[in-house]
């Protein structure tokens, strides 16, 4: 399978197409006039955008100042715009990886296709009949700001359970903490 490496993409983002509660999420890099999108679940979205902040939050905490790492999201980097078309799903994400590069100040971010044999995060040599990679290299405030549009995009959906966490649909859930009881929406 391939692998599509955008170092730096001119953009990265999360979006998501669909009413709540049957949308379908994805992550898209373009840059030189290719587009490479690939489709993961929302908790997905919403645990890579919080490791990613805590990733930056650790190495500017950690990282004696060196680095230059924005709090929080430039305005400047704000990306609302819908996600490119035509979507074109490359694969569905297994695993995704991080890894912050000290030297050239930039975030790694690695989505491989579901496998039942995944190869070595981050690995430099990929089998040809590995699965597919999406690997993005960006800047720390680039990071910021996929965090806070993935955020809004995951929040934009159903409302959780106050109880389990789980998503309510219109009619409520059956939910896990009140022994398959059910729980009404509102």
């Amino acid at each position: 399978m391939a692998v599509f490496t955008y170092d730096p993409p001119e953009r990265f983002v999360a979006g998501a197409v669909g009413q709540p509660g049957e949308r379908t999420f994805y992550l898209q890099a373009s840059g030189n006039g290719r587009v490479t999108s690939v489709a993961l679940e929302k908790i997905q979205v919403s645990r890579l955008a919080e490791r990613l902040d805590g990733l930056l939050d650790d190495e500017m905490r950690g990282g004696g100042g060196k680095a230059s790492i924005p709090a929080v999201a430039p305005a400047s980097l704000t990306d609302e715009r819908p996600l490119d078309l035509p979507l074109l799903e490359e694969f569905r994400v297994g695993v995704i990886a991080l890894a912050w590069d000290a030297e050239s100040e930039r975030v790694v971010i690695e989505a491989q296709e579901e496998s039942e044999t995944p190869v070595e995060y981050l690995a430099e040599d990929v089998p040809e009949d590995g699965p597919g990679i999406l690997r993005v290299r960006i800047t720390a405030a680039a990071a910021r700001a996929f965090s806070k549009r993935a955020l809004q995009i995951v929040s934009q959906g159903r409302p959780a359970c106050p109880l389990c966490g789980l998503p309510l649909d219109a009619s409520g859930h059956i939910c896990p903490r009140q022994n398959g009881h059910l729980i009404a929406n509102g």
